[in-house]
């Protein structure tokens, strides 16, 4: 059975549970997943110097698991740490954000993002660019309020997330909308049924590329063509 470690770069360790659960349900029984929680952090990253305090975390831990595991999943938005990550070990890792992003713009989609940081919002702009997506990309969606309290409050979230996602839809001319954000996983899973058009939950889109890259790894010992 091969082995699959989501890494949750904040330090909640009920936001690790309830990822890793997310996940489970895309993967069949030839894989195992574990959720584990950076050691330092916040429990929500809401800004881009706790992106960066995050990376750091990500990267220490990605490499003590990496020896036990066949991919690596960074489930945090704004993938904090991945290309370090990538550089230090020598099995697939994908970040939600990436993931998301290459599933949305499939087929050259426009595509948005709803979600509930705006202290991020530059990250993801610069994420868009960074994989060659941003002409494609129509920009963010906020929800109103507090991100940690909304986040703690389903049905709110589920609301308010709903308006950012039709405003990336009928105001920006989105044809498919990302909901960003690790934390708000259980509501981009919900949120599919309420619109004709794709929503992306990049918790999944992250398992099917990770099954993607591993399934496509070279196998140890193999010899090269």
């Amino acid at each position: 059975m091969k082995r699959i470690v989501l890494i949750n770069p904040n330090t909640s360790r009920v936001t690790t549970a309830m990822m890793t659960d997310i996940a489970r349900r895309y993967l069949n029984e030839r894989f195992s997943i574990e959720g584990v929680t950076v050691a330092r952090g916040v429990p929500m990253i809401l800004d881009d110097i706790q992106l960066a305090v995050a990376a750091d975390g990500v990267v220490e831990l990605g490499q003590d698991v990496a020896g036990q595991a066949d991919g690596l999943i960074v489930s945090a938005f704004g993938d904090p740490g991945l290309e370090r990550l990538r550089q230090s070990i020598n099995i697939p890792a994908v970040g939600i954000c990436e993931a998301g992003m290459l599933e949305a713009s499939a087929g050259s989609r426009r595509f948005g993002i709803a979600t509930v940081t705006p202290d991020l919002v530059k990250s993801f702009a610069a994420k868009a660019d960074g994989l060659g997506v941003s002409h494609l990309f129509t920009g963010t969606r906020l929800t109103d309020g507090d991100p940690i309290k909304l986040a703690s409050e389903p049905e709110r979230l589920l609301a308010a997330l709903e308006i950012a996602a039709q405003e990336c839809f009928e105001r920006d001319g989105a044809e498919a909308v990302i909901i960003g954000g690790g934390p708000l996983g259980e509501a981009a899973a919900q949120l599919q049924q309420h619109f004709s058009a794709p929503v992306i939950a990049p918790i999944r889109s992250a398992v099917e590329l990770l099954l993607s890259k591993i399934a496509h790894a070279p196998q140890p010992g193999a010899k090269a063509g």
